[in-house]
């Protein structure tokens, strides 16, 4: 193999092994820094964090915190975004604003079902609106689903 060929190949590999190392599955291992979930959004990580005992949908907070790959903060002067949680049968929305160094912040009305499922949209300053979806209590459904065996 020429030279060329065997760096571009090299480098082919090293990028797809980096890939797969961003999954769902591979950053759902992970231990987030807030306690969070960790998703990947283009070049960003998000990490959703929701309050996990609220029995009945209430006001609570949710924060996204966006870093590099590196878990290198990323500021999020003027940035901004939306979040939509189902969880059960209740369906609501918030806006995201920023709060902090690296984090987003809204508020909206949900309680915490192990079946809550979450959509992030976050535009980030000059950039196009990325997406990540999330299910932030599925670690305590499957940990309870392995208890019951």
């Amino acid at each position: 193999m020429k030279p060329v060929k065997a760096l571009i190949f090299s480098a082919a590999m090293l990028t797809g092994t980096v890939v797969l190392a961003h999954t769902d599955e591979y950053l759902d291992t992970l231990q987030a820094p807030h306690g969070g979930q960790l998703r990947m959004a283009g070049i960003y990580h998000f990490e959703l964090v929701v309050v996990k005992d609220a029995e009945r949908p209430k006001e609570n907070p949710v924060v996204v915190y966006v870093t590099d790959h590196a878990g290198t903060k990323i500021s999020t002067v003027g940035a901004g975004g939306t979040v939509t949680i189902l969880a059960g049968k209740h369906k609501t929305a918030a806006r995201l604003v920023p709060d902090g160094d690296n984090r987003l912040k809204g508020s909206t009305s949900y309680a915490s079902t192990l079946d809550m499922k979450v959509v992030v949209s976050v535009a980030m300053p000059g950039k196009v609106v990325l997406k990540a979806h999330f299910t932030p209590l599925a670690a305590a459904k499957n940990a309870h689903a392995d208890h019951m065996r």
